[in-house]
């Protein structure tokens, strides 16, 4: 079973199955209790509280952001330079191992 490795706001590295055809936000709701991503629109890209930060040497393996993704992520908290929806990101066998950060905080327009 391939893996991915979620570091929370507190540094703790919590390691995952982490299935292929999954997205990121997807396995992040499966282990809610050890990993909280609130995904407020549930993956219909409607929102950037999935924000995640990928770590640097994942980062090329991962498909390149759609206009509508990189739109959403213009209203993320903390943008950084890999920063990436959590429910764009697929798992697929290349992503074995994957890392990426939590952000200390989201934006949820909605409430």
């Amino acid at each position: 079973m391939p893996k991915m490795t979620f570091i929370k706001i507190d540094g703790t590295h919590v390691e995952v199955d982490a299935p292929n055809g999954l997205s990121v936000l997807e396995i992040a709701h499966e282990n809610s209790d050890k990993i909280f991503l609130e995904g407020a629109c549930e993956g219909s890209l409607a929102c950037s509280t999935c924000h995640v930060i990928v770590e640097s040497e994942w980062y090329e393996f991962l498909a390149t952001a759609t206009e509508d993704e990189e739109d959403m992520l213009d209203l993320a908290f903390g943008l950084t330079q890999t920063s990436r929806l959590g429910c764009q990101i697929i798992m697929r066998p290349e992503l074995d191992g994957l890392v990426v950060r939590l952000p200390a905080a989201t934006r949820n327009m909605t409430i």
